[in-house]
């Protein structure tokens, strides 16, 4: 079990070192190369996991609720911590619900589960998505403009990829071999990019930061341990959400509070020493997942 742990882990960790060692010594500019994965990649990934043989929507959608159940209610637990702490929910509570599905959770997945697991992973992935642009924007600022999310290519994907599932048209294979191709490229770029941001984040705010490093990955798994046997999960669908659940707060979330100026500094604190501390908590979900 510790041999296969680190063989699912290490080469994740390994490629965000990368990135973060890189970063310390070259300084790259990563805007061009995030606005790619954010609106080339991204929607490239999510569209063909989608559309894949690989994934069964009728077979996933308890999952998928699941996942939501685990969003919301990690917010739910986390609220009181933000009181307790004298902190403005507003920056505390959205890190604690939405995780780093994306650049961690997608290629622990395929490696963890195979290919099955990685297109389960990218639907939890675009609904967590989905909730963060809305009700995670919303809880940042309640004044700020729900339309303009129908104009993101990842939701705009994250549509025409459900609808695919659901009918399952006939496709040219060349196409989709050349948007599965494109979508492939997104996870070591991701794990780069994450690299690169936790060079570049200040750890100001550090005793917040411990107690979001422990809040998020406890709150999500107790929520994801609650919900399985709820929910009647099939052993690979709770090994996944326990993995979801277990996941570090979201880079998305420091990107989110710099756009609204909602204590941006404290919610990356959260952030790098959350994802610095997944280091362990992963070891640990990827043992109860894979039981």
């Amino acid at each position: 079990m510790i041999e296969r742990i680190l063989g699912i882990i290490l080469p994740v960790f390994s490629v965000i070192l990368l990135g973060y060692f890189y970063a310390r010594r070259a300084h790259p500019d990563m805007t061009w190369v995030n606005r790619i994965n954010m609106n080339v990649l991204a929607p490239a990934l999510i569209f063909s996991a989608l559309a894949s043989k690989d994934f069964d929507l009728a077979s996933n959608r308890v999952l998928i609720i699941g996942a939501i159940g685990v969003v919301l209610g990690s917010g739910l637990l986390a609220w009181p911590f933000a009181r307790l702490l004298h902190e403005d929910p507003r920056t505390f509570v959205p890190p604690m619900m939405f995780n780093n599905c994306g650049n961690m959770g997608l290629p622990l997945a395929v490696l963890a589960f195979g290919p099955p697991g990685l297109s389960a992973m990218v639907a939890l992935f675009t609904i967590s998505n989905l909730l963060h642009f809305t009700l995670g924007v919303h809880i940042v600022n309640r004044h700020a403009a729900f339309w303009p999310i129908f104009r993101n290519p990842m939701v705009i994907a994250t549509f025409v990829g459900f609808a695919f599932a659901l009918v399952h048209p006939p496709a040219p294979e060349w196409v989709m071999l050349a948007i599965r191709m494109t979508g492939d490229a997104m996870i070591p770029l991701m794990l780069i990019s994450l690299g690169v941001r936790m060079a570049t984040v200040s750890w100001g705010g550090w005793n917040l930061g411990v107690i979001g490093a422990l809040v998020c990955p406890l709150t999500g798994i107790a929520m994801a341990a609650v919900l399985s046997p709820v929910l009647a999960l099939d052993a690979t669908q709770e090994g996944l959400l326990i993995l979801f659940g277990c996941l570090p707060p979201a880079v998305l979330n420091f990107m989110v509070a710099e756009q609204y100026k909602q204590e941006p500094g404290k919610v990356a604190s959260i952030v790098l020493i959350g994802n610095a501390a997944s280091i362990v908590f992963v070891p640990v979900a990827l043992s109860l997942a894979l039981r």
